[in-house]
């Protein structure tokens, strides 16, 4: 893999509740600069893609705690990818997950599947999880029809480990996310089968790729 092909495999994120137009502008011009993915609010989905219409925009539904109503994530999914999300970042519902109502929450992915016609990511929030129960949550977001499963929304105690990335990775791609810092902590994941990998410090992974690699 060369820098190029690692930088396309970042989701350069900036997700925060004080976020500013000024902070998504930023963001997008260090994405479009490096050649990575920008993940950034619904709300500035539109002047994002006026402002930086060659970044692939991902962007969050149901976030952070995943408890919104199905008719509300398929609602926000679809206003998201009318205003130009190229990809949906959808969390999981880890109290019905929690409560084994597991049909519950595969129809609950279900419904953001079938509303648009771009890749669904299901964030399942690893730290919250025991290990059975990131089987059980895998299990429904491949059932689901998703195409990524995410470890992380960033905003619970703990983000992306090398174990979860693995025990993930047997069901669907992986979107490690969540305390990725250094490009040595970014390999570690793909290395352990991530196929992308989120980050609020997208640009100093980028530039951390080492020479000649």
């Amino acid at each position: 893999m060369d820098r190029a092909e690692f930088a396309a495999r970042i989701d350069h994120t900036v997700l925060g509740p004080t976020t500013t137009r000024s902070d998504v502008e930023r963001v997008l011009d260090e994405a479009d600069a490096h050649g990575m993915n920008a993940c950034i609010p619904p709300c500035y989905l539109s002047e994002a893609a006026a402002y930086a219409p060659g970044v692939t925009l991902v962007t969050v539904v149901g976030f952070p705690h995943g408890t919104h109503t199905t008719a509300a994530k398929y609602g926000e999914a679809v206003d998201a990818w009318q205003t130009g999300a190229d990809e949906v970042d959808v969390v999981l519902n880890v109290g019905r997950l929690k409560a084994g109502d597991d049909a519950g929450v595969r129809e609950d992915v279900e419904e953001v599947v079938a509303a648009v016609p771009v890749p669904v990511k299901v964030i399942i929030e690893t730290a919250l999880l025991t290990d059975a129960e990131k089987h059980r949550a895998c299990e429904a977001a491949a059932a689901a029809g998703a195409e990524f499963v995410k470890t992380s929304t960033g905003f619970a105690d703990g983000g992306a480990t090398v174990d979860d990335v693995e025990l993930m990775a047997a069901y669907l791609p992986v979107k490690a996310s969540g305390g990725i810092g250094t490009y040595d902590e970014a390999s570690a994941m793909l290395s352990a089968g991530a196929e992308r990998i989120g980050a609020s410090s997208g640009v100093e992974l980028v530039e951390g790729f080492p020479d000649g690699a």
